[in-house]
């Protein structure tokens, strides 16, 4: 078949145009994952010489458009309505089919949480078009192809898989947390906020919301600051106390490798890396870490990585700003007890004998 034939039979998404981030929030709180796919889609955005378009539903949440042009939007749609106080699949997805119905945007990016990956869920099962989960790297081909590349793991995570939507419009992805930068926020921006209505009332939604009960030990590793990892150098489940010490001095949380998870010493809600969550903290301590792909595929974004094995030339250290070469059962220990002394807290010693 000639080329000329192929062009002829490719569809028509000229209408198509714009880069679209559905905003997640909580409580009026924007989880972090929305400002940067902002970040991240200003460069699609650039790449394709079209705007960058942001969606904010919920109840009450006016300064969410106004933080989403902070972080890079050029144009805002906002949906304030009393039934998207609290999340649910119908009401909140009837909304994005309407806006992509109406804006047409050609990229529709969600973060990969538990909410966003049910609303994508959802809106894909009514659009004829695919839907790329867990992305964790995007870009676009030029025009005139406009191809959205979303990348992820894929074959036990012994290869990166770029998966394309070439027959459809929107191209839809979710994207994990910690992968993407979000740009400088910058609140003397400018630009178009336009509000839009649901049209579901409470009496069309067949789930209703009770009450919401919020878990209290609940681990955040996307979204913390400082993480405290450990791995299979630590020999077992005890030493993770350890960890969280040192954690606690420096208001962090415990993170942990594949392998400590796998081996039954902690939680999988603590693991770092391809299959854990990917993170972006200001400091990030490598305890016991050798350093497999898998997990610092996972960290490589920290601002600081401070690794600390016996072994020398454990690959972690390819990645550490600082490393420390040694015993991790007497510098831990020590770490801690200088961390609560800069800080004015009580001493390992008196914590444990008070």
């Amino acid at each position: 078949m000639s080329k000329e034939r192929n062009e002829e039979q490719m569809p028509d998404w000229s209408a198509y145009r714009g880069v679209l981030i559905v905003v997640e929030q909580r409580d009026g709180a924007a989880k972090s994952v929305s400002w940067q796919l902002l970040g991240e889609g200003r460069k699609l955005a650039a790449k394709l010489d079209v705007p960058l378009l942001a969606l904010v539903m919920g109840h009450e949440v006016g300064q969410l458009a106004k933080e989403a042009v902070a972080y890079g939007a050029d144009k805002v749609y906002i949906c304030d309505a009393a039934v998207l106080k609290t999340y649910r699949t119908r009401p909140y997805s009837r909304v994005v089919l309407k806006l992509i119905e109406d804006a047409k945007p050609e990229i529709v990016l969600f973060g990969a949480t538990a909410t966003g990956r049910d609303l994508a869920g959802a809106i894909g099962t009514h659009l004829p078009t695919g839907l790329t989960a867990d992305t964790t790297e995007l870009d676009v081909e030029p025009p005139p192809s406009r191809l959205l590349l979303a990348s992820r793991p894929a074959f036990s995570e012994k290869m990166m898989a770029t998966i394309l939507c070439k027959q459809y419009r929107p191209q839809m992805a979710t994207a994990r947390a910690g992968v993407f930068e979000a740009a400088p926020r910058d609140d003397a921006r400018e630009a178009e906020i336009i509000e839009i209505s649901c049209e579901m009332q409470e009496a069309d939604i067949a789930a209703q919301v009770l009450d919401f009960i919020a878990e209290t030990d609940h681990v955040n590793l996307e979204e913390a600051e400082v993480i405290v990892a450990g791995g299979r150098g630590l020999g077992g489940p005890e030493p993770f106390a350890m960890l969280k010490e040192l954690a606690d001095a420096l208001g962090g949380t415990v993170g942990a490798s594949r392998a400590a998870v796998d081996a039954g010493w902690i939680k999988h809600e603590h693991q770092v890396g391809q299959t854990g969550s990917t993170v972006r903290p200001k400091l990030y301590f490598a305890i016991g870490i050798s350093g497999a792909v898998q997990h610092t595929v996972g960290m490589s974004h920290s601002d600081v990585v401070v690794a600390i094995n016996r072994d020398p030339e454990a690959p972690i250290f390819q990645f550490a700003h600082y490393g420390i070469v040694g015993d991790l059962f007497q510098i831990v220990p020590a770490l801690t007890e200088a961390v609560r002394s800069r800080r004015g807290l009580p001493g390992l010693l008196a914590t444990q004998s008070g």
